[in-house]
């Protein structure tokens, strides 16, 4: 009898060592046929929507991102905030180095950057820093852009009237903050949280370069065709560049 148990113990603990093996050569043979897709690499864009040298890298060198097939390996983190300052004493009030206009844009486009997926918050972004803001009422152009891309108004409406505006450019305020190593200029471009210190205008060598899988076309065609010019360093701004101007006091902007 005590034969008969150990052989059905032992007939159980092969059968079950049997099931296990070929489960896992199953999943050995289903991750070879569909490998896992390799994570996207995080492109950081600390930045001021005011500021000269952020607004021409969005415009003339960030966008090339969205006219190549870059940005299917990309995931785009825009962050606006800057140089911008909080005053603790009184109720949080937000100090930016352009002054109020440059407050509430850096609100509009963080409510967004909240709304509306990368591609459609990077043409509204790249929209409203393509204009001459230097004459143009602010609440105006973005409106305008929004018109001309074919987007609600409606969410970035509450997202401002409601406070979460607010609330996001705080967050935004506090990451910056908490940048290792310290942001030291504007625009202040990370790859998968390496600065890219001045070299930021280089970033395509770098998203393509942290890629683990199969690289876009983008990559292969960026080192075909790297200049001299592509290495130099971009222009920067240092936060005592520019003087600060006014404060913001979140009130809704009228053309």
């Amino acid at each position: 009898m005590a034969d008969f148990v150990s052989f059905l113990v032992l007939s159980t603990l092969l059968c079950l060592f049997i099931s296990q093996s070929h489960s896992m050569a199953d999943n050995e043979v289903a991750e070879y046929q569909n490998p896992p897709k390799p994570k996207k690499v995080t492109l950081s864009l600390y930045y001021e929507s005011l500021n000269r040298n952020c607004r021409n890298f969005i415009v003339n060198k960030l966008g090339e991102m969205f006219d190549t097939d870059l940005h299917k390996i990309v995931s785009l983190r825009m962050v606006p905030w800057g140089n911008a300052r909080k005053l603790r004493i009184f109720n949080e009030t937000i100090i930016c180095q352009n002054g109020p206009s440059e407050c509430y844009l850096n609100t509009i486009q963080a409510c967004a950057v909240n709304v509306w997926p990368a591609e459609k918050h990077f043409k509204f972004i790249h929209c409203i820093e393509s204009q001459d803001l230097s004459f143009l009422a602010s609440e105006a152009v973005w409106r305008g852009c929004s018109d001309d891309l074919e987007l609600s108004q409606d969410p970035i409406d509450h997202c401002y009237r409601s406070g979460e505006g607010k609330k996001l450019i705080l967050r935004n305020g506090e990451e910056t903050e908490q940048l290792v190593p310290k942001k030291r200029f504007i625009p202040w471009v990370t790859v998968n949280d390496r600065p890219l210190q001045e070299d930021y205008r280089n970033y395509t060598s770098y998203v393509c370069k942290a890629y683990r899988g199969k690289r876009p076309y983008a990559c292969r065609s960026y080192w075909q065709k790297s200049t001299v010019n592509e290495t130099l360093t971009g222009e920067v701004s240092y936060e005592e560049e520019e003087k600060v101007t006014g404060s913001s006091e979140m009130k809704m902007e009228r053309p």
